[in-house]
Formats: C-alpha cells, structure tokens, sequence
C-alpha cells in the first residue's frame, strides 16, 4: 500500500511545487480516503493554490497517507511525505518546494522540512509536543498560524516552538487568527488568503504581502493578530 498524491496541474511549466499535507490522529492504523473530514479540509487550500499559482507554474500535490494516525514510533505520515518529496525531485528535479500543512499534517511538515528542496513551511494549528525538533529549519521560512479558539492543539506550544524556530529558521512568522478554531472553518477566507499570500511571496511570484513581510521583521512577529481580509 502507498500514499496517494492528486497533482493540480499548472498552466505553465512547473516551476515551483506546494505540498499540502492534511491532518491524522495520535495513532491509528485505519486506511485514510479522500472523502475523511481531515482530509476533505485542506481541498479548498489546494484549488486556492492552484488558482493564484498556475500562471506562475505552481504545481500542487496533496498528499493522501496510507493509514490516519501518526503512530510514533513508525511516524507514517514523515515517511508518507518524505515519499511524495522523493516524488517530486523525480517529476520536477531542483524546483523549490513549499510545505502547507494542518494540525497532524503541521507537524509533518515540520519534521520533513530539512529535505534539499523545501525552502518554506506553512503550519496551520500543527499539533506540537514539547521537544519537537527545529535544527532541520535552517535556512527556511517558517510560518505558523493557530487559531484562538483551539480546542484540539496548543497555541502556546506552536508559540514556543517559533521563539526556538527563530535560532537557525531564516525568517519566522506566527499569527493568532481570532475567533476561530481547529477547523478553520470561522475565518476560512482569512486562513486561506493568508496561506496563498506566504506561498507566492516565499516563492518569488508575488511581492510577500505587508502583514506577513511585517511580522518576519517584528520582533515581536510571533503572535500577531491576522487582519480580516478586505
């Protein structure tokens, strides 16, 4: 059994590639399908990607695990994505890849973020646990966005992992989305603007929108308060 990758082809040549990673559970060796809530959530951020970055040649590939659960000490998910990065150097070799991923997905994306062609990881409400390790973002762009509402993981350990991140990250950002919580369903709009904004900036295709260059340059860039979306 392998994972399972829908590729949204772009309009153009591929010249960059989004891995969207979706959430799981602790443990759990159930078999993941496409019509799985967690699953089914990280769709509209794929599309959303898809259509800001195809005339740029981004091409987006979500990830589909084998089993849902992250299962330490096997740790399913990191290898289910090290597989799909490994899939993308054969298809596209040397195109830069950014990591999108949500809650289980956010830690994955974490922890496979030192492969060679990961230049950025976007962390949407990751669930992270105390010692989570951090070396493996040296030289990325790491944004983390967690909603206040949260019931599922912890805001204040993604805050403290971001302080850590900072030491060997090269640009660090993390935004509290207020008012919404682990489905990212309240401000669905703003997460996924947010989300398209860091991609397209970390990858050179559009000017990195204010609030996101903003908080990279603030010292205090690790809670800022996500504007509603005009």
């Amino acid at each position: 059994m392998e994972p399972q990758v829908d590729v949204l082809s772009p309009s153009a040549d591929v010249r960059a590639v989004a891995l969207v990673l979706h959430g799981g559970r602790s443990r759990g060796r159930g078999r993941v399908n496409r019509y799985q809530l967690a699953v089914l959530r990280m769709v509209p951020f794929g599309r959303a990607l898809r259509a800001a970055g195809r005339d740029h040649g981004l091409e987006v590939r979500m990830l589909r695990y084998r089993v849902r659960g992250w299962n330490a000490p096997d740790l399913d998910p990191v290898r289910d994505a090290e597989w799909a990065l490994a899939g993308i150097d054969e298809a596209h070799p040397g195109v830069p890849v950014v990591l999108v991923g949500h809650s289980m997905g956010g830690r994955t994306a974490l922890r496979v973020a030192g492969h060679p062609s990961v230049v950025a990881v976007c962390a949407l409400a990751p669930w992270i646990e105390p010692g989570e390790p951090y070396s493996q973002l040296a030289g990325r762009s790491l944004l983390i966005a967690h909603g206040d509402r949260e019931r599922m993981t912890d805001p204040a350990q993604s805050y403290r992992y971001a302080v850590a991140a900072r030491r060997v990250a090269k640009r660090v950002a993390r935004f509290s989305v207020l008012g919404d919580g682990h489905a990212m369903l309240k401000r669905a709009g703003d997460w996924t603007r947010l989300v398209v904004d860091f991609v397209l900036g970390e990858l050179g295709f559009e000017p990195q929108a204010p609030d996101i260059a903003n908080a990279m340059r603030a010292a205090d860039g690790l809670d800022v308060p996500l504007k509603t979306a005009p």
